[in-house]
């Protein structure tokens, strides 16, 4: 008897043995009973290759694939004959699959602080978990798939929650196989792991995956199986942390757009950082030509129809040398503001420290910014005494040899998108903080969150141990060797950039008109047609505002679910919007 027999024989002999409850949800999720077993999980099919006797029928079934759909067959015994099939359509995942034994999973004494884990069970919740995996850039369940699966038996969805806010920190997808095959080896399985990049808890991921190998412990389950690429090197690490143990298991997945990067191996837009690569997959997702020009400094042409238009991520050939020179220069920008009447705050060019130290005066607190600069290099915020001053104006002359002095206004920090005179996206930046462990030292939860925060933005974003954030730990109290108390959370510097570690998130349906036509208005007088503002205002829903900055090569990855690349793209090849949309 072949193992493909004996298998199929001991899924019969639990027919009868199986859990009497029926799901109500069992035909919608699972398909043939127990038998070539298919459960449906939002962001595609997971098909259990070993319920397949045959591997046509199995080849066949992953080329059902849905359009916008991610299907997995997972424990492919022999995926050299699957492959010979179907050699156009379909490859070898190239990832690696892990086992945990429940039997010796270990709890953790430490428990999740600031966050709870739970089963989804809000519509709320399948919101919140929808916006997670879009800022990750997965393939996403409908809000209402996810919450109509809090009752089936087969599929889970399990979310972090702040406790405070009840935003969605984390989410994943648990298959319960006994549930969807009648499994005799009373397995489980764990998919689609993933955490908000910015999320500022320590620990969410390995919250998530604990939680649910103790919810299949209690369901009497005896492994949990996940399937994790090769190079992710970060999550592989989590995972053999938690005892997690390698097995010889294949995944084959379907030849599609979203798998392209998987099959087609390194190509030169995959070197690109983020800010490019959104617009150079965009553009070719619409037949447009990429040619890389320089991927570490983000140069690259797009062509099509005979015309080429060659960009630096956001910063294309249509915006003028003119208006570039105006937001280069933020003395300039300010001035041509405040010509137009828009709010902005008092700022000075200070030649000497006397002039500077009369400036604080004045306005009793500062901020420290090069002339010239970008990414937050060399800006201090909330200067308040001399000798703060000295060092933050030593600091700035390392980037530019002017340095400006503003007057510190407080509220929160906002980035307004402008793309051809239209708002695109709005969102509100918050600088880094760290929370304590009671164990690790300020230093050491600074180096955690900032390879958290280089991991989720591909490298972008980092925060730097250096005198700006050695000051803001000292105004706290602390010294970068202090332990931080447990749970208590620390601001390690003032500025929100989200190069120097700072977060994103999203206020673009609540923005307040008056902010995004100041920010047109703006616009129009720099002459600029893709421009990122900042701004302070006390509330985004409402219509105070100082304009801090224009950025000429606003980065454009920070804004999904809404669509910079495409409005951009819109912009410099408008003939292809309208297919865009179909």
């Amino acid at each position: 008897m072949s193992r493909e027999e004996h298998y199929r024989t001991r899924l019969e002999r639990q027919r009868s043995a199986s859990v009497t409850g029926r799901d109500p949800q069992r035909s919608a999720d699972t398909k043939n009973s127990r038998l070539d077993a298919i459960v449906d999980c939002g962001w595609g099919r997971l098909i259990f290759a070993h319920t397949f006797s045959d591997n046509h029928k199995l080849a066949d079934v992953l080329l059902e694939e849905s359009p916008g759909k991610r299907d997995i067959a997972f424990y492919v015994s022999d995926p050299h004959v699957l492959l010979a099939l179907e050699p156009q359509n379909l490859f070898l995942d190239p990832s690696h699959t892990y086992r945990l034994w429940l039997d010796r999973y270990k709890v953790s004494p430490l428990r999740p602080r600031g966050y709870t884990v739970r089963l989804m069970n809000s519509r709320e919740d399948a919101e919140g978990a929808r916006r997670v995996y879009l800022a990750r850039q997965m393939i996403t369940p409908t809000a209402e798939f996810m919450h109509d699966s809090r009752y089936s038996r087969v599929v889970q969805f399990f979310v972090a929650a702040d406790i405070q806010s009840g935003d969605i920190l984390g989410v994943a997808t648990g298959i319960d196989h006994i549930e969807a095959f009648a499994d005799p080896e009373k397995g489980a399985s764990l998919w689609a792991l993933a955490v908000d990049p910015q999320a500022r808890n320590p620990g969410i991921g390995q919250a998530i995956v604990r939680h649910m190998a103790e919810y299949y412990i209690a369901r009497s389950h005896n492994y949990l199986d996940l399937s994790v690429m090769h190079d992710n090197r970060e999550a592989i690490r989590l995972y053999e942390r938690l005892k997690f143990k390698r097995i010889n298991v294949f995944t084959v997945k379907n030849k599609n757009s979203f798998n392209e990067p998987l099959f087609i191996g390194s190509q030169p837009q995959e070197k690109l950082n983020p800010y490019a690569r959104i617009i150079t997959r965009e553009a070719q997702r619409r037949g447009i030509g990429v040619n890389v020009l320089d991927a570490e400094a983000g140069y690259f042409e797009l062509a099509l129809g005979g015309r080429t238009v060659t960009c630096r991520e956001s910063l294309s050939e249509l915006t003028t040398s003119i208006a570039m020179s105006r937001c280069d220069d933020k003395a300039v920008t300010h001035r041509i503001l405040q010509a137009s009447n828009l709010r902005v705050p008092a700022q000075g060019r200070c030649e000497d420290m006397q002039e500077a130290e009369s400036f604080l005066d004045e306005y009793g607190a500062v901020v420290v910014k090069p002339a010239r600069g970008e990414q937050g290099a060399g800006i201090s915020v909330d200067v308040r005494d001399r000798e703060s001053l000295a060092l933050a104006m030593e600091e700035a002359h390392k980037h530019s040899d002017n340095v400006l002095l503003e007057e510190y206004v407080e509220g929160m920090d906002l980035r307004i998108i402008v793309i051809d005179g239209r708002m695109v996206a709005a969102a509100t930046r918050r600088p880094p903080r760290i929370q304590g462990t009671g164990r690790d030292s300020i230093r050491s939860l600074i180096e955690k969150q900032s390879r958290r925060r280089e991991s989720a933005t591909g490298g972008e974003s980092r925060i730097p141990i250096d005198r700006e954030t050695e000051r803001c730990v000292a105004d706290a109290g602390y010294e970068m060797d202090s332990i931080l108390p447990y749970g208590e959370y620390l601001t390690v510097r003032k500025t929100a950039n989200l190069h120097t570690g700072g977060t994103i998130h999203d206020v673009t349906d609540g923005l307040n008109p008056k902010l995004a036509q100041a920010c047109l208005q703006a616009a129009q007088v720099l002459n600029i047609p893709v421009v990122g503002f900042d701004l302070i205002v006390p509330d985004h829903e409402g219509a105070d505002y100082h304009i801090i900055e224009a950025n000429e090569r606003p980065g454009l990855a920070n804004h999904e679910p809404h669509p910079t690349a495409e409005c951009f793209i819109d912009l410099l090849f408008p003939q292809t919007e309208i297919q865009s949309r179909g």
